[in-house]
This record gives structure tokens, C-alpha cells and sequence, in this order.
């Protein structure tokens, strides 16, 4: 079902296709694109999560994503606005609610680029946090079945926290 939380097990392909899709968005935004990243939880080796693979790109100025709504639609990536994230550009490639790609844009470098990156990393490099946020993420699908929304913002303070503990980290 579209609405459903479901986390699958890690998948080691998840790799693989954030490689070949991150090779199309590169041929697109060319040097536009100052850095791109695969975040997420797709992005954590010996991480669950619902098969969706999440892509982040860095631009110099958000402004210029406009000109790239077209010839990403021509692959499969629909734009999605969303006011109340301003910060970034979003795309979406699969059906709403049931994408297999989200396609974030980000000011390079900003808070936002930085916080996906700290929290991806801090989970690669602690094994008992990894658990800990996997288990998180079960237990709110298993309490949320049918609604993302709400799954996504019980993760929330988790996820604060830890980029809090990673910018404490980077302080020492």
C-alpha cells in the first residue's frame, strides 16, 4: 500500500542505484551541482529502512534549480513544492506517497547540507546508535503502519539529538 511504513532490511543495491541515479542528475545540472551525497537511512550499511533512496545535491544558489524542473521530469523526477521548506528544492521520482527516489537541493554549503551529513556519518561511525535508531524506526512503522507523516516526525527528535551530539563532537 502506497501509505504504509514498511523498513526492509538492508539492501546492499541501494548503493548501486544511488550511483546510477546520482550519474543521471550529474549529466542534467552539470556544474551546477557542486557536490552530490546519498543520504538517508539507504545510505547506512546495516541500516533498515522503507527502500527509498534519498539524493542530495548542493548549489550555489537555489534560484538556478528552476531551470533543471524540466530536464529532470524527462527522468522520472517530479517537483514537488513545499513552502514550508524553503531552504530546499524537492523531487520526487514514483507515485506520491510511494516514491522510490526523493531528490533533495540544498544551498551548498548551509545548516541543512551539513546536518544530512552529520547525521549520516555519526550513524556510520557508531554501531550502538545505528541500532538504536533502527530499532526506533521498527517500532514507529510497527506504531504508524499507515501513516508517514507521523512516523517521520516521531524520528525527529531523535535525529536532532544526534546532530547535536556529532556538532558537540566536531567542537572537542
Amino acid at each position: 500500500m502506497k501509505n504504509s511504513v514498511i523498513i526492509e532490511g538492508f539492501n546492499s543495491e541501494w548503493a548501486l542505484e544511488y550511483e546510477k541515479e546520482a550519474k543521471k542528475i550529474k549529466n542534467i545540472l552539470g556544474v551546477k551541482i557542486i557536490s552530490i551525497e546519498h543520504i538517508g537511512s539507504t545510505a547506512v550499511k546495516g541500516l533498515g529502512a522503507k527502500p527509498i533512496i534519498d539524493i542530495m545535491a548542493g548549489v550555489k544558489d537555489l534560484k538556478d534549480v528552476d531551470e533543471f524542473i524540466e530536464p529532470l521530469s524527462q527522468i522520472g523526477y517530479e517537483f514537488v513544492f513545499h513552502k514550508e521548506f524553503p531552504f530546499r528544492r524537492f523531487f520526487r521520482k514514483g507515485q506520491w506517497r510511494a516514491g522510490t527516489h526523493h531528490f533533495h537541493i540544498y544551498q551548498y554549503p548551509s545548516e541543512y547540507w551539513t546536518n544530512n551529513l552529520l547525521f549520516r556519518d555519526y550513524l556510520r561511525n557508531y554501531p550502538k546508535v545505528l541500532k538504536q535508531y533502527y530499532q526506533l524506526k521498527k517500532d514507529l512503522a510497527e506504531k504508524y503502519p499507515m501513516d508517514r507523516i507521523l512516523y517521520t516526525s516521531a524520528k525527529a527528535p531523535f535525529i536532532e539529538e544526534i546532530i547535536n551530539k556529532a556538532k558537540n563532537e566536531l567542537k572537542c
